[in-house]
């Protein structure tokens, strides 16, 4: 599970481009007509989606939990393959995508999230676009996508940060007994690896911004509750919360995430796509899974609110992720 060597759920994936006020330094002109790309590149398994949407229509998961909700869609996804790399569809277009038959840690806990939160508005039917509508919404700073490869969120701790700030998530890993501020981390995955993201390799004017969006990442108050004290607070973690897996090596700040799911023996255990079973798996209560891996440092928590609470005005948007990045 080293680091660097986990370059799509480590890297994970970084709106921006127009966004000087982050104070990023990267400032690039937003596409007057934003690019994409046909839904034959973008989504795949309409029938995996037509057949669980169904079913989530059927025993009326839209009256869950928000959290129940997301873990009733993860379970869905139980033995899916794992499928690296499904994010770098195209050479120069960036847009939102889905792909439902095969999953890395990434997009399996994302399409979960992007499910729970689309039928938690009533249609009539639903269609692939709603989904990829909720994927651009997470994706994305600011849930924008214009086209540009810059403005997808890369990198899971920076994920945290914006989501919180557009009401996407109550972001809870401070809050724990034990959180502790990762320091002096260096982020590079993405411009030391950039052979292996086909939109680096074939785009080599991408690689400079991306160095600075990095540094951007590497100034966030990244905190994680430490492996040794995740034991004491599984009683408080709820099903449905996102968990990101801390590493202890340089590159980046997480090495892996996925989704709490208490099991009926009452055990709070990850469930997520894993690159070493093949597949998604309800793995070990979190604590032991974490006690796996020397790499694995501890984790963030992420719980998902309600579409209701999103922050859609700009405005409060920033002023949100400004407060957020100023934490001591």
């Amino acid at each position: 599970m080293r680091a660097m060597r986990r370059p799509f759920c480590l890297a994970l994936t970084l709106w921006g481009a127009g966004l000087a006020w982050i104070g990023a330094g990267v400032a690039q002109e937003t596409p007057a007509v934003p690019r994409t790309l046909p839904l034959e590149r973008t989504f795949v398994g309409q029938d995996r989606f037509d057949a669980v949407v169904a079913k989530a229509r059927a025993e009326d998961w839209r009256a869950l939990p928000m959290g129940e909700r997301v873990a009733r869609f993860g379970r869905e996804f139980h033995h899916v393959p794992y499928k690296s790399f499904t994010l770098e569809i195209d050479d120069h277009i960036e847009a939102p995508s889905v792909n439902l038959n095969g999953l890395d840690c990434w997009t399996f806990f994302e399409i979960s999230l992007g499910l729970a939160r689309m039928i938690g508005t009533e249609k009539p039917a639903y269609t692939p676009q709603d989904l990829l509508d909720q994927i651009r919404w997470t994706r994305y700073r600011g849930g924008r996508c214009s086209g540009d490869y810059l403005e997808r969120i890369h990198y899971l701790g920076e994920w945290f940060f914006d989501n919180e700030a557009r009401g996407n998530i109550d972001h809870l890993t401070d809050t724990f007994p034990g959180a502790q501020r990762i320091r002096g981390r260096k982020i590079q995955e993405m411009t030391v690896l950039w052979k292996s993201y086909r939109y680096l390799r074939e785009n080599p004017e991408l690689r400079a911004p991306m160095k600075t969006w990095e540094a951007y990442v590497a100034a966030l108050p990244v905190s994680h509750v430490p492996k040794d004290q995740v034991a004491a607070i599984e009683p408080k973690l709820q099903s449905g919360d996102i968990i990101g897996i801390a590493t202890n090596q340089p590159g980046g700040f997480c090495s892996h995430v996925g989704i709490a799911l208490r099991t009926d023996d009452g055990k709070m255990r990850l469930m997520h796509a894993s690159s070493n079973h093949k597949k998604v798996v309800i793995d070990k209560p979190i604590s032991e899974y974490l006690a796996e891996f020397r790499y694995h440092a501890g984790i963030l928590v992420g719980r998902p609110l309600d579409p209701a609470q999103a922050v859609t005005d700009e405005a409060a948007y920033r002023a949100r992720l400004d407060a957020l990045r100023q934490v001591p």
